[in-house]
């Protein structure tokens, strides 16, 4: 990877080159103002990418742009707010920054660095972290063989289209040494080591570290490591967490940055905590000492429901690549292969959950309901002979980038003042939403359901153009939405246990909603299928198919490529935001929780975040009696009943003004009862309730405790 944007800016606007570099400008919206008005078509054609975008834009734009007065004064105002608002110093108090590692990061589309809800979870955490000014360091890796790009064949299976990611024009910079030349860090654990790059974002004020295996220097084996995320090779996997974990602390002393604690964000990064043991041993500490102090410093946060959702490597491939190093260090054989014993089977392997728990001060999950299903789960998992606790920190949403900022935010700031801003997590900043008029929201609600059909339009009409779609597939892909009917939406990953076509199930009553000559309702789907699921891409041509079915009148859609850019569309354009996983299988979930604080219900089942959130007034609930085998039949029914006798009579009762008031009231109930307390606000003010005690900042928790092996 060669770093190769690096635009020549006139002088006046100079200060346009440290923006793009900051991913800051992703969340505030007058810095999006002033790159549209730098060049438009350069913005969307760089795909919301300044780096990019500067490097598009012609010498006699920039030219024009330093001379104009109305610009200027934009620029001086986005510019006064960046240095301000990124130049604060961070919290004094902390005795050092927490690193923060990840698989994955989705911070914008513009680096795209993730896969899914993980990512996008770790993004929302820096730019909080960077609101805040908590310490954060974040850590994760560059895959350069890409994020996979959705494309929909005509029989509407899915295919994966890989976009090279380089460091040729994205909002990334290279590490440098002492001496300037840009970092290389080996890895050690390999034999021979493998060489690392080190390439940083900056997210607000909070850096993020990305490594790379891909380097000219390393062995073609070796520099696959880090081409693809999640890989299914089970043994490049292992050397990817490894090169995550123990390249990621190495990584972070290069440059200078020793953390006081760590955050595990899943497993996957777990041998951070394997590296932290080695330095201390090699300082000096014995077994017992290494083990405590590395626990007292980490925190574990599990995001999966499922026993097998975790890592697990076979012991030979553990041994094969790990021991060697471990005797170098001083780490005991046995005692590291303990750390990671499965509780339900000791001879399955290596888990990685169960060894970052182990080496964790903290576990906790992402919901109350999935703190009281994991540790079901994860029961087995004693240290001290005490079994470790899993307690609930729901996952919240960076209110500032999920909330639509053209014209809601400019609603809030209208009716709420600056409380829902400086204090996003105080119920009381929200209690103005009722006095929003209702055909204010309303109108707003409209303008962002036309801006959505206009953008479905445009992908078909972009895929109409390249030769890539034949005309059925364009009313597969929306071209017949009709903004003026009551639009659900549904997009998540496409896997069996989310059930994206439980609404699906029985094709007759589905019909009579759709086509309903007074009262119709219309489908928007989207997301992605791992590329290994099967059963997920099936899904997906099931609903592609009844999309191109004349009998459901071309109110079913599946939008292709799904992303940051697309789910900003569809949290705030669609009507009601449809949610249907299997019980109990929904950790958290999040776009639920981006619909509801852009006035979008939600219709879900009862699981995840959505069993604290429901309020009885803020959206729809059904599935929450236990049901014993297949339940496909009874959710479906309740929720065709719920549309039929609730939510469709509520959308289409109009008022002399033709707006629907008591739809407008459920939406004004789901923006004041979401969004305080499922802000990642709130999500980072609990964590810091991890934190302090981590850091040393309080006495309440037990000092550091030598004992037996764990269990």
């Amino acid at each position: 990877m060669e770093h190769r944007c690096d635009p020549k800016l006139p002088e006046r606007i100079q200060g346009l080159t440290d923006l793009a570099y900051n991913l800051w400008w992703s969340w505030n919206p007058d810095a999006r103002r002033l790159l549209r008005a730098l060049d438009l078509q350069a913005y969307r054609e760089s795909v919301h990418n300044p780096v990019r975008m500067l490097d598009m834009v012609s010498p006699e734009v920039l030219a024009r742009a330093a001379q104009d007065e109305g610009f200027l004064s934009l620029y001086d105002r986005v510019m006064e707010r960046f240095r301000a608002e990124t130049q604060v110093p961070m919290d004094k108090s902390f005795p050092g920054p927490v690193a923060y590692f990840s698989a994955e990061f989705g911070v914008h589309v513009s680096l795209p660095t993730y896969a899914g809800g993980l990512g996008i979870l770790a993004g929302d955490t820096l730019k909080e972290a960077s609101d805040l000014g908590l310490p954060l360091v974040g850590v994760g890796l560059i895959y350069s063989h890409g994020y996979v790009r959705q494309r929909i064949r005509d029989d509407g299976w899915q295919e994966e289209a890989h976009e090279p990611l380089d460091g040729s024009c994205y909002p990334i910079r290279p590490a440098v040494d002492g001496e300037g030349n840009p970092l290389i860090v080996p890895v050690p654990p390999f034999d021979p080591p493998v060489c690392v790059g080190v390439w940083r974002a900056q997210v607000g004020r909070v850096p993020l570290y990305l490594l790379t295996t891909d380097l000219e220097q390393n062995q073609p084996w070796d520099r696959a490591i880090s081409q693809d995320l999640y890989t299914g090779d089970l043994e490049q996997r292992l050397r990817q967490e490894i090169v995550l974990g123990i390249g990621g602390m190495q990584a972070l002393r290069a440059v200078g940055t020793i953390p006081a604690a760590v955050h595990l964000n899943e497993g996957h990064p777990a041998f951070a905590s394997l590296e932290r043991l080695a330095a201390h041993l090699t300082e000096g500490k014995s077994w017992p000492e290494a083990l405590a102090a590395v626990r007292e410093t980490t925190i574990f946060t599990t995001h999966t429901p499922l026993h097998a959702g975790t890592d697990l490597f076979p012991f030979p491939l553990i041994e094969r690549h790990l021991l060697p190093y471990c005797e170098r260090s001083g780490i005991p054989r046995d005692g590291f292969l303990a750390l990671g014993l499965d509780p339900s089977d000791r001879g399955a392997g290596f888990n990685m959950t169960a060894f970052a728990m182990r080496m964790s001060r903290a576990t906790n999950a992402v919901s109350r309901r999935h703190a009281e299903v994991a540790t079901k789960i994860w029961s087995g998992v004693r240290w001290d002979e005490t079994p470790v606790t899993i307690r609930p920190i729901t996952n919240g949403v960076h209110l500032p980038t999920w909330i639509e900022p053209l014209r809601l935010q400019a609603l809030f700031d209208r009716y709420l003042g600056p409380g829902w801003r400086e204090r996003p997590d105080d119920p009381a900043s929200w209690d103005g939403v009722e006095g929003i008029p209702d055909e204010e929201l309303w109108r707003v609600h409209e303008e962002r359901k036309g801006a959505l059909v206009a953008e479905i339009d445009g992908r078909a009409r972009r895929r109409w153009q390249s030769g890539t779609a034949n005309a059925a597939g364009l009313i597969a892909a929306g071209t017949l939405l009709d903004p003026r009917i009551l639009t659900l939406g549904f997009a998540r990953r496409f896997t069996a246990y989310k059930r994206p076509t439980l609404l699906l199930h029985d094709l007759d009553r589905l019909r009579r909603l759709l086509t309903d000559p007074l009262r119709p309702i219309q489908l928007v789907f989207a997301g992605k299928a791992h590329p290994a699921d099967l059963d997920g891409k099936r899904l997906i041509q099931e609903v592609y198919r009844l999309a191109l079915d004349p009998r459901f009148a071309g109110r079913i859609a599946f939008v292709e490529e799904y992303d940051q850019h697309l789910a900003k569309y569809l949290v705030v354009g669609v009507d009601v935001w449809l949610n249907t996983p299997l019980p109990p299988l929904e950790a958290s979930g999040t776009s639920g929780m981006k619909a509801s604080v852009n006035g979008v219900p939600v219709l879900s089942i009862l699981d995840g975040w959505w069993l604290e959130g429901y309020t009885g007034t803020n959206g729809w609930a059904f599935g929450g009696e236990e049901i014993s085998g297949d339940r496909t039949a009874a959710d479906a029914d309740a929720l065709y009943r719920l549309l039929a006798e609730e939510v469709v009579p509520l959308y289409y009762d109009r008022g002399p003004d033709g707006i629907p008031h008591r739809f407008v009231r459920v939406m004004k109930e789901a923006i004041r009862t979401v969004a305080p307390r499922f802000s990642a606000r709130r999500m980072m003010r609990d964590y810091l309730e991890l934190y302090r005690p981590a850091l040393g900042l309080s006495a309440a928790d037990e000092q550091p405790r030598n004992g037996p092996l764990p269990q």
